[in-house]
C-alpha cells in the first residue's frame, strides 16, 4: 500500500514547543531534552559523491546533477540519546541562486517506506526558478533505502491483499497476515518499538539542527503529508514553508487509512471503464462502460474459482483487486492504458488458460508475489503498526467487509481487509499524534483521489487551522503538484514557496480536459 510514488514505481502501491518534547497525548518513556541531543545536533556531516559502484544509476544521476550525499547519526531510542544510534542516508541538491537563498526544503514523496534520496531531481525541475533558491534535501527515512535497514524476510513486497469473497479466503488472509507479523517479531523485535512517524519527525528536526538551520521548509505527498503534519505539531516553531499534497486525514491515519476509499475506487473504475470503451478497437474489452465492467467482474469470478496463470505466477482473487486499485490513482491516458492492458491480459488468461504479462504487470506481480522487495512492505507495516493501534478481533473486519459488500463489491474486501497490525507483537509505544495547530500550510487535493480521498484533505485543512486548501476539481490523481502538470496548482505552490504568503482564501483549480 504505497500511497504515492510517481517515479519508476508509479504504478505500485507500494502513518510541543521545544526539541523532542511530546504532547499530552503521548504514552511511554519521555524523549530526551534538547540538551541531551547537543552532540548529535553538532555532528559534522561528511558530504561525498552519491554513486556506490558501477551498478548504481540513481547515484550516478545524482552526482551528474550536482547533488552530494551524506549520512546522519540519530538515536534509535530518543529516550536514550546516548545509546545506540542508527544511520540515515540523505542527498542535497544545493541552491544555485545563493543571493536569494530561502533555506532548506525537505522532501517526502510518500510510502511509508519509500526511499527519498532521488526525489530532489524531479522536484527541482517542478519548482522552476524558486527551486534554485532552496537546498533540496532528499531523505531515506529511518530503516528505509540506504539508511540502517529493516527487512523481515517477507515473501512479498506488501501486506495488502483482498479478503476475497468468502470466509475461506478471509481465513487464508488471516494466516498470511499473522505470518508476516511473526516474521518481523522474530527478526527485529529490538527495532520495532522505534519505527514510528513521531521518531521520523524527531529525525527531521535533528537533521535541521545538523544542517545549521533555524527552520525547516517541507514538501510532502501522501503519507508524507501525515509526517509533515506531525512535525508541525511536535515542532511548530521550527516549521517554515509547508506544502502537503494529497493529504491524509490525521485522525484516520493508520493501517486502515484506505477503509473509506472503496467508493472512490468504484467510481474510478467506472470512469476508467468508460475511457476503455472509447478505445474498444485497441483493447477489445467492450464498446460501453458496462461491457468493460462485465469483463472485470468475469476476471474476478474466474480468479475465485482457480488462480489465473501468468507465466510463473498464480494470480487469484486475493491479488486481482490490488492490480485494479493500484492503477486507479491516475486518470491520465498512460495509466488508463496500462490498466486496460492489464485487464486484457487477465481476461486472456481466463479465456485461454494462461497469458503472458506485460512488463508493467510482471513488475507488479514480482513485487506482490516474491520477496524481492520484502524490505518495502516490512518497513511500511512497521511504521503503520508502530503508529496507531488497530482492532485485533478478526470478526470485526469480516463484519465490516460484509456490511459494505453491496456498495463496494470489488474493492471493499481489499480496502477494509485485516492487516499484520492485528497480530503485531506489541502495541505502539506512544499514542497517536493529535494534529491540531495553526502552523501555516498549503494543502493540495484532487476531488477524485482514490487513495487519499478528498474528505481527507478537507480534514487536514480543518486540523491545521492556519492552512489554505487548493482543490483540483474533476481530476483523479494522487500526487498533484509538478506530477500532474496543472498550471493553476503548480503556480499556487510555487508562489507560496517563493513568498511564504498563503493565498487570502482557499483556491479552486479546474482539471485539464480528459481524452
Amino acid at each position: 500500500m504505497t500511497w504515492s510514488r510517481w517515479t519508476a514505481t508509479a504504478l505500485r502501491l507500494v502513518a510541543a514547543l521545544t526539541v523532542l518534547a511530546i504532547t499530552a497525548t503521548a504514552a511511554g518513556p519521555v524523549p530526551a531534552a534538547a540538551a541531551d541531543l547537543a552532540g548529535l545536533q553538532r555532528q559534522r556531516l561528511d558530504w561525498h559523491t552519491c554513486q556506490r559502484g558501477s551498478a548504481d544509476p540513481a547515484g550516478a544521476e545524482l552526482d551528474q546533477a550536482g547533488a552530494s550525499c551524506t549520512e546522519l547519526a540519530v538515536p534509535l531510542d530518543y529516550a536514550r540519546p546516548d545509546g545506540r544510534t542508527i544511520t540515515l542516508a540523505l542527498s542535497r541538491l544545493p541552491a544555485t541562486d545563493t543571493a536569494h537563498r530561502l533555506g532548506v526544503l525537505l522532501l517526502n514523496t510518500g510510502g511509508p517506506g519509500a526511499p527519498g534520496r532521488s526525489d530532489v531531481l524531479p522536484i527541482r525541475q517542478w519548482l522552476g526558478k524558486v527551486g534554485a533558491r532552496f537546498d533540496l534535501i532528499g531523505l531515506d527515512p529511518r530503516f528505509v533505502g540506504r539508511s540502517t535497514p529493516l527487512d523481515c524476510d517477507w515473501p512479498t513486497g506488501t501486506w495488502t491483499r483482498s479478503a476475497g469473497p468468502d470466509r475461506a479466503t478471509f481465513d487464508r488472509l488471516i494466516a498470511f497476515e499473522r505470518d508476516l507479523a511473526s516474521r518481523c517479531a522474530r527478526r527485529h523485535a529490538d527495532l520495532l518499538p522505534h519505527v514510528t512517524t513521531r521518531n521520523t519527525a524527531r529525525d527531521m528536526d535533528l537533521l535541521r539542527a545538523a544542517l545549521g538551520e533555524q527552520k525547516l521548509s517541507y514538501l510532502g505527498y501522501s503519507y508524507g503529508t501525515y509526517l509533515g503534519a506531525v512535525y508541525t505539531q511536535m515542532f511548530p516553531e521550527r516549521a517554515d514553508r509547508v506544502v502537503l499534497d494529497s493529504a491524509v486525514d490525521p485522525a484516520s491515519y493508520g493501517a486502515r487509512v484506505l477503509r473509506e476509499a472503496g467508493p472512490a475506487n468504484e467510481a474510478g473504475l467506472r470512469d476508467w471503464a468508460d475511457w476503455t470503451a472509447r478505445h474498444h478497437e485497441r483493447y477489445g474489452l467492450g464498446s460501453t462502460g458496462q461491457q468493460v465492467l462485465a469483463v472485470v467482474d468475469g476476471v474476478l469470478a474466474a480468479a475465485t474459482r482457480r488462480p489465473l496463470r501468468m507465466g510463473g505466477y498464480q494470480v487469484d482473487r486475493q491479488v486481482v483487486p490490488y492490480l485494479l486499485l493500484n492503477r486507479l490513482g491516475d486518470d491520465r491516458d498512460e495509466t488508463q492504458a496500462d490498466l486496460a492492458e492489464t485487464v486484457r491480459v487477465l481476461w486472456q488468461a481466463v479465456v485461454s488458460g494462461s497469458a503472458t504479462a506485460t512488463a508493467s504487470l510482471a513488475d507488479t506481480l514480482s513485487f506482490l508475489l516474491t520477496g524481492a522487495e520484502s524490505a518495502t512492505g516490512s518497513v511500511q507495516a512497521a511504521i503503520l503498526c508502530g503508529d496507531v493501534p488497530v482492532r485485533r478481533d478478526a470478526r470485526h473486519y469480516w463484519r465490516d467487509i460484509r456490511q459494505h459488500q453491496t456498495a463496494e463489491p470489488r474493492f471493499g474486501e481489499l480496502t477494509r481487509a485485516i492487516s499484520p497490525c492485528a497480530f503485531w507483537p506489541q502495541q505502539p509505544r506512544e499514542r497517536p499524534t493529535v494534529v491540531q495547530n495553526s502552523v501555516p500550510a498549503l494543502i493540495v487535493q484532487s476531488t477524485g483521489d482514490t487513495r487519499a480521498i478528498y474528505r481527507h484533505g478537507q480534514a487536514m485543512h480543518r486540523a491545521l487551522t492556519g492552512s489554505r486548501l487548493v482543490t483540483l476539481h474533476d481530476a483523479r490523481i494522487h500526487g498533484v503538484f509538478g506530477n500532474y502538470g496543472n498550471v493553476c496548482v503548480d503556480d499556487a505552490v510555487v508562489a507560496y514557496l517563493a513568498d511564504v504568503q498563503l493565498p487570502a482564501r482557499d483556491l479552486d483549480c479546474a482539471s485539464r480536459t480528459s481524452s
